[in-house]
């Protein structure tokens, strides 16, 4: 915890079965596209933020792990199966998926990795059509949608 004996940022998993706290900003915030992250997050790449393990903290719960490599574990919730982490086994931080903190837009990256296996569309997605939720269901569809996910906070 800072000082003042709240969290810079703080997280967790869908069910809210697992939640987790952060007492300094990250070191780094990046992007992975290797094709251990991709299958990893279930997606074409994936975003983490860089914390010394001694600015972080699980509040609520334990992940279970899954060890991806020779040399790094990823936790994950076991309840919902959200994706949390990547650890070096001998490192000294934790890199949380930055999808999963209360407040992802606060952790823009600065760099990129694992672009050997980085899909050819990726640089294309700012130009696609897009929609807001609310345009792609219509509000009348929209309003009988319930969410049973954690809201991001304690």
């Amino acid at each position: 915890m800072t000082a003042s004996g709240r969290p810079v940022l703080t997280g967790g998993c869908q069910c809210g079965a697992i939640r987790f706290a952060v007492s300094a900003a990250p070191v780094r915030v990046t992007l992975c596209h290797c094709r251990m992250c991709q299958k990893a997050s279930g997606a074409p790449f994936a975003t983490f933020a860089d914390i010394p393990k001694n600015s972080f903290a699980w509040t609520r719960g334990k992940p279970a792990s899954f060890r991806s490599s020779s040399i790094a574990e990823r936790d994950f919730c076991k309840a919902c199966g959200t994706p949390l982490s990547y650890r070096r086994i001998e490192g000294d931080n934790i890199e949380i998926m930055t999808g999963t903190f209360d407040r992802p837009d606060r952790l823009v990256p600065t760099s990129q990795f694992g672009t050997e296996s980085r899909l050819g569309w990726v640089g294309t997605l700012a130009a696609l059509p897009s929609k807001t939720t609310k345009q792609n269901y219509g509000p009348e569809k929209l309003s009988q949608v319930f969410s049973y996910q954690q809201p991001d906070h304690d």
